[in-house]
């Protein structure tokens, strides 16, 4: 699964609803638990009394629906807009809602929510997430108050205002940020190789990828060897095409980041996409994981504190292999219930009890995975896997009983491990042996 950029510089031709805030109800700050998958977090958010589970994202100026997994959701007030952003096409249809009630947790509270609602089926991170995914959430959530979240916790801290953490901010860094376009830059240091260049960057947490760079705004840039030509994910206009490889050093203030990985889109990919002034990429949640953070948008201030994150390595989906989740099926286990004693036999002086075992059949419902896509040239691919193939067990573990984001750990995991997985091609069933292979190690030229 390369969930790397989904929203990535989303632009809505629109204005800012400025009565679209969200308001602490009677408390100083309130906690919000959070899901986090690939580096991404997932926020319950509820909507004209519909629960719905929204990816919090930077990177987007406007709440954004696209799925609602069968559930029912009353709209109000609704128009025809366009959209534009990452991917080859020009824009796409969709609609635009005001004046809806959202709460996120019991203390939080939007009475005039905008909505922005993508009409495209196809547009559903939730195969490629491993849970229903209904939205994305951004500026509106962050421009009020201070947001401290914690990424080992997995708690978000929602304050009134902040004068609440001036004890707390001591322990952390300060890293000044300017809001453009209703979106989050900050200045870091990037190394390609040898010499450290300023670069402006989107702070994206919408994005999985440690840093993405944009090589056709950046003068006389040479991309690192080795590097691959990759699939980077999906945004409004269709996929996303690029490279991959691996930079020197990353730095933000005094925090530095040793061969960190890189995605850098080709220029067809951001064609129609208006990036503020002198922005050179993004900076995403496989960087941002490694902090716990605080973003205050009202004094321009991000603070950061190294987490027990901070020293991770960089690893990269060595398999080649993309991964989703195509819904799930009812899957028949048994289960022992019980041993019954039947009788016994003492027809010697060596009497034997006779047994039974008893055993049901319980019924559950169990995910489905299958390959979405596949590199070329990688392991996976040079063993014969295929897009399509969907995928039965992986080193002897049922896949049934594992979560998308497990699949891709092990796909991380270690360098020369051997992978055996069998797949399900049509209806016979197939096994697939092959060993994980780092493309893009980092080398010093």
């Amino acid at each position: 699964m390369k969930l790397k950029l989904l929203l990535l510089g989303l632009l809505l031709g629109i204005f800012i609803n400025a009565q679209d805030t969200f308001r602490l109800i009677n408390t100083n700050k309130t906690v919000i638990p959070f899901q986090l998958i690939n580096n991404l977090i997932f926020i319950p958010v509820n909507i004209n009394g519909a629960d719905l589970t929204f990816m919090l994202d930077t990177g987007v100026a406007e709440t954004i629906l696209f799925s609602l997994n069968n559930k029912e959701i009353k709209l109000e007030n609704v128009e025809k807009i366009k959209f534009s952003g990452l991917g080859g096409s020009l824009s796409i249809d969709g609609l635009k809602s005001e004046r809806n009630l959202a709460r996120v947790g019991d203390q939080i509270i939007n009475t005039s929510m905008s909505i922005y609602v993508i009409l495209d089926e196809e547009f559903n991170i939730s195969s490629h997430v491993g849970i229903p995914v209904n939205g994305v959430i951004g500026y509106h959530f962050f421009k009020d108050h201070p947001i401290a979240i914690d990424y080992i916790s997995k708690k978000i801290t929602v304050y009134e205002n902040i004068d609440s953490l001036k004890k707390k901010i001591r322990k952390f860094d300060e890293v000044p940020i300017s809001i453009e376009k209703d979106k989050p830059y900050l200045i870091a240091d990037v190394e390609m190789t040898n010499e450290k260049k300023g670069s402006k960057l989107l702070i994206d947490l919408g994005n999985s990828d440690a840093i993405w760079l944009f090589p056709t705004l950046i003068k006389d840039f040479v991309y690192n060897r080795p590097n691959i030509d990759d699939f980077l994910g999906r945004g409004f206009n269709g996929d996303i095409y690029g490279k991959r490889s691996r930079i020197h050093n990353f730095y933000i203030n005094d925090f530095k980041f040793a061969k960190p990985l890189t995605a850098m889109p080709d220029e067809f990919s951001i064609q129609h996409v208006k990036l503020v002034k002198d922005r050179k990429g993004s900076v995403g949640g496989e960087i941002m994981r490694r902090f716990s953070i605080i973003f205050d948008y009202a004094n321009n201030k991000l603070y950061l504190k190294r987490n027990r994150n901070f020293d991770d390595p960089f690893h990269f989906n060595m398999s080649g292999l993309d991964f989703k989740q195509d819904g799930l099926e009812w899957q028949k286990d048994r289960v022992q219930i019980e041993t019954q004693t039947m009788g016994h036999t003492d027809n010697t002086s060596n009497a034997t009890e006779v047994y039974k075992d008893s055993f049901q059949y319980k019924f559950s419902l169990k995910p489905i995975f299958s390959i979405a896509g596949i590199r070329k040239d990688s392991p996976a691919y040079e063993a014969g896997l295929k897009k399509d193939d969907r995928i039965i067990s992986i080193n002897g573990n049922k896949t049934s009983d594992m979560k998308l984001e497990s699949i891709l750990e092990i796909m991380k995991s270690s360098e020369g491990r051997t992978i055996t997985m069998i797949i399900q091609r049509q209806e016979k069933e197939m096994t697939f042996r092959f060993n994980l292979e780092d493309p893009i190690p980092y080398q010093d030229k």
